[in-house]
């Protein structure tokens, strides 16, 4: 330990004069001492020593941990001091502010690009062209001055290349259905228009990443459901899902339109989306309009929707009329009996329940307890979009709630949103929810912030949760605190044998125990990890992962060790 100690010190000093001669290739490799070590903690007093050295990687590498453990403005900051003359400052600085959806990105980008030639910025200014729906330009931008080996240039070019197709095909459809229609032939129109549905809801997983896509995707959606009542239909889900339920009225508007106008399938889409929105009397209203239409499919969502309320003799009625003879129909009959075993009653819930009614009405009325229990009661049902919780959960999540903030980080992780996902994680987790801690040592873990990833998840630990134990004892035998992770490894090995870490547990343990000494009681858990340990623990890392890798443990090398130690 003092030999580790001075160390730290004598690569911690030589980095700080490293940096006072402005000599930036020794302070580099004095950094990536500590990098490489993973002595974050360690590193970050001779880095902030560093940094006001004036040192360029110091301000980057700073700036790295600093938002990896949450404080984004001290990073910007760091990035921004030396951005014009650093360029990998200036691409995590680009990163950064476009993470916090600033249009400034685009500078430190170009300039990343233009002055420094980072490849990475390269990209992410062709991804920006995409965003504003310059497909071509973004392809051709990219193409420009590329080399061979310029693999992630190609992925990219390849991907705005296949969109651009994928939007001519569509216009293509449009210019069709628009000329039969103005000669009159209104069938045609209606089979070219209704086509174009499939190629633009392909298209909409880019459109969150490119916003301009939709803007494009619907004026085409438009011109559609001008010829058709199904691209309207159509156009109104776009709506829905593409605005986070803010252009709704528009959307339903739609729908009603085209039940209006006799189209039948409108009726379903409005029990969906009303459905979506946890809107329940709705929905049910408008399944009933579309299973009179002989829409088989409404029986099976209202089958649903009331087995969700405990109705179980409607569920049955409406399963039953979705078809006696389906498999899924056979096995929700028989779960809805088995409901009922367990209840101990066959008496129907309420039509209406009154209770989530007048839970729904106080958290319209800005009740945010209500609104987060009003959420939490649609979350397991049957249909329900996650974007549409989110309204309901963010008031209690930002008046401090840990378990709101922690199911709104759940949510955001869901629809693709991983920096909100994790800023309310760690929201949660700063208040003390394990869930959220492990979350967060995760997160840690990924940027191989191993020392900042054990505390969160000995924080964890504190829910009693056997997994929780095993990662914060793991990280600690990692690190060679045998004696502290001891009695985090044996709660672990004892309550989680047989449950997803046990098998990790036994290994760590294992070693634990082989370092302190105590050889026999070693055995029995590295004999279970050597059994188990290439089945059950390898395929959970990457193998190309060589970080994590060399520091897990082996068990079977152990055990070998234990069993020579045990025979002398």
């Amino acid at each position: 330990m003092r030999a580790m100690t001075q160390d730290i010190q004598t690569h911690g000093e030589a980095l700080v004069s490293a940096a006072r001669a402005g000599d930036d290739k020794t302070a580099r490799r004095h950094t990536d001492f500590f990098v490489l070590n993973h002595y974050v903690d360690e590193g970050i007093p001779y880095w902030e020593r560093a940094v006001a050295e004036g040192d360029a990687f110091s301000h980057f590498t700073l700036a790295r941990y600093r938002k990896v453990r949450g404080d984004r403005p001290a990073a910007e900051a760091l990035y921004r001091a030396v951005a014009e003359r650093h360029i990998e400052s200036a691409y995590g600085l680009g990163v950064l502010l476009k993470e916090n959806g600033d249009p400034e990105a685009a500078e430190w980008f170009r300039h990343g690009w233009e002055w420094g030639g980072h490849l990475d910025c390269k990209i992410e200014l062709g991804k920006l062209l995409a965003a504003e729906g310059r497909l071509d330009e973004a392809a051709t931008f990219l193409m420009d001055d590329a080399g061979l080996g310029d693999i992630a240039v190609f992925r990219w070019v390849k991907l705005f290349e296949s969109i651009g197709e994928q939007f001519a095909q569509v216009a293509e459809l449009l210019d069709i259905a628009e000329t039969a229609a103005a000669y009159g032939d209104a069938e045609t129109a209606a089979e070219r228009a209704a086509e174009v549905t499939g190629p633009l809801l392909d298209l909409e997983e880019h459109f969150r990443d490119y916003p301009a896509l939709a803007d494009k995707a619907a004026g085409h959606y438009r011109r559609a459901a001008a010829l058709t009542e199904q691209a309207r239909v159509a156009q109104a889900s776009f709506l829905a899902i593409t605005t986070d339920y803010e252009a709704w009225p528009e959307a339903r508007a739609l729908l009603v339109q085209a039940h209006e106008a006799g189209y039948e399938g409108a009726s379903f889409g409005l029990g969906i989306l009303h459905s979506e929105r946890g809107e329940i009397a709705e929905a049910e209203h408008w399944y009933e309009v579309s299973y009179g239409h002989g829409n088989r499919r409404a029986a099976w969502k209202l089958g649903l929707l009331c087995k969700w309320q405990q109705r179980y003799e409607d569920a049955e009625r409406w399963f039953r009329k979705a078809g006696e003879n389906n498999a899924d129909v056979v096995a929700q009959l028989d779960d809805i009996a088995a409901l009922r075993a367990e209840d101990d009653t066959s008496v129907p819930g309420d039509p209406d329940p009154r209770g989530l009614t007048a839970l729904r009405e106080r958290a319209e009325a800005g009740d945010t307890g209500a609104a987060y229990a009003y959420g939490d009661a649609l979350y397991e049902r049957p249909g329900v979009d996650p974007r549409a919780l989110v309204r309901w959960w963010e008031p209690a999540a930002a008046a401090g709630d840990p378990d709101a903030a922690y199911d709104l980080g759940d949510l955001y992780g869901k629809v693709g949103e991983p920096e909100l996902r994790d800023a309310w994680y760690r929201k949660a987790a700063e208040a003390g929810h394990h869930y959220a801690c492990q979350r967060m040592g995760w997160l840690s873990e990924q940027h191989y912030d191993f020392q900042e990833a054990e505390r969160w998840y000995e924080r964890a630990a504190g829910s009693g949760e056997p997994l929780h134990a095993m990662l914060a004892g793991k990280l600690k035998a990692q690190r060679g605190a045998y004696a502290e992770a001891e009695p985090l490894l044996r709660t672990a090995w004892e309550e989680c044998a047989e449950e997803s870490g046990g098998t990790e547990a036994a290994g760590y343990y294992g070693l634990v125990l082989h370092r302190l000494g105590r050889l026999a009681e070693a055995v029995e858990p590295l004999q279970a990890a050597a059994e188990d340990w290439d089945e059950d623990v390898r395929p959970r890392y990457s193998r190309d992962d060589l970080t994590v890798l060399s520091r897990m443990v082996k068990p079977r090398k152990e055990l070998k060790a234990v069993n020579a130690a045990l025979a002398e």
